[in-house]
């Protein structure tokens, strides 16, 4: 498998100017290289990725479609580079216009496994490079950027301010390279990765059939899923970690993400088979006097189910829960009552175990959606699955209301 910082950065970036000039040896006096030197470089990358980048000619070369697809992945790479390194710097850049343009592939790479292992020996133990390796590489970064990006916290190391700007950058232009790589190979390649954030409410019919559907179109596709709530989930998204989130969207959603509904999910009241509220008229004021386990305090959840009990008391929380599955195990033991999407009890309800107590409530209304990256673009694989995201979250509307 070939990794974003397998390939040389100085003549990924000459890509734009082969493509610009329409010629090597102009190409290579704009991008500082020498002609020989700029056609084993361009040699070096198509054989790393078994494409071929250009089509060359007797007047000059033209890129092919492979080649445009990397080259214009590259350009967007060097963007967020270019714009971590301006947040990150302070003083100046001792004379470097274009702090990212000195920045090597080996650089990066050790500076990304230090961001993640917050130390020399762990990244030095993860990347294979040796501590030695690594501290100089951190150490030049720093020199380039004209600011500290680590610093010493107890017996550990921690990244500055700065360097966690610059580590979201790196991991952003590495996704980019990544995206370009897999578009420039194609059918020839493994397929790509999707990283996915998985909220509570998208794992329990909406993420399982559209992954499914999606592994018989693109078995060669790697898909890491990642559970966690909205606060664990949006700081990954914006790093670069993962690239999309799948669950209620938020009426405060951060600069730097972008919303698109899918659904609306009408919420209800469930409880034991049996409960003793089970089957009957149930008034506000009959439920207020329960016991409930419901979300933590600040979660979207919890605010409907305040909503439901406004102008009075709230009832007793003996448990406050933010996972489904703990919350499914206690109310089939306990007659604790809890606020929930239809589809995260769906199996238990149809199994006998729980069921709806109480009325409708059309006021508990919330969007379920997908949360990306603002300027994210997503490669032909990650654009098949946002559609089937899409027609997955029809099917089931239209099988619940048919």
């Amino acid at each position: 498998m070939i990794r974003p910082f397998d390939l040389n950065l100085r003549h990924l970036r000459a890509l734009g100017q082969v493509i610009a000039q329409g010629s090597l040896n102009r190409a290579a006096e704009a991008a500082g290289l020498s002609q020989p030197a700029l056609t084993q470089g361009l040699a070096k990358l198509e054989k790393q990725l078994g494409v071929t980048l250009f089509d060359r000619h007797s007047d000059g070369v033209t890129p092919s479609p492979a080649g445009t697809a990397l080259a214009e992945r590259v350009e967007r790479a060097f963007d967020q580079l270019a714009a971590a390194t301006r947040r990150s710097a302070r003083g100046g850049t001792r004379g470097f216009a274009r702090p990212e343009l000195l920045m090597t592939a080996t650089q990066l790479d050790a500076f990304l496994h230090f961001a993640d292992a917050q130390g020399f020996a762990g990244a030095a133990a993860a990347s294979g490079m040796s501590q030695p390796a690594v501290h100089r590489s951190v150490r030049e970064l720093e020199q380039v950027c004209a600011t500290p990006l680590a610093e010493r916290r107890g017996r550990g190391m921690a990244l500055t301010p700065a360097g966690r700007t610059l580590a979201r950058g790196v991991r952003l232009a590495a996704g980019e390279i990544a995206a370009g790589i897999a578009e420039a190979r194609g059918d020839e390649g493994e397929g790509g990765r999707i990283a996915i954030g998985a909220m509570p409410l998208s794992r329990a019919l909406l993420l399982p059939h559209s992954l499914a559907q999606f592994l018989r179109e693109e078995p060669r596709t790697v898909v890491d899923v990642v559970e966690g709530a909205w606060r664990e989930l949006v700081d990954p998204l914006l790093d670069g970690i993962i690239d999309i989130m799948v669950g209620a969207l938020r009426d405060d959603c951060p600069p730097g993400v972008e919303q698109v509904p899918l659904f609306t999910d009408r919420l209800a009241i469930f409880g034991r088979r049996g409960h003793p509220l089970a089957g009957g008229a149930v008034d506000l004021a009959t439920l207020a006097a329960q016991s409930w386990v419901v979300g933590p305090v600040g979660t979207p959840l919890r605010a409907h189910w305040e909503a439901l009990f406004a102008g009075r008391a709230l009832p007793p929380v003996p448990i406050e829960c933010g996972s489904v599955m703990v919350i499914r195990g206690l109310l089939v033991q306990s007659d604790l009552l809890t606020l929930l999407s239809p589809d995260q009890v769906a199996l238990e309800v149809g199994a006998g175990m729980l069921e709806r107590i109480g009325p409708r409530l059309p006021a508990a209304v919330r969007t379920i959606g997908i949360s990306t990256r603002a300027g994210w673009r997503p490669t032909a694989s990650q654009a098949r699955f946002i559609d089937l995201l899409h027609r997955a979250s029809k099917e089931t509307r239209l099988q619940k209301n048919g």
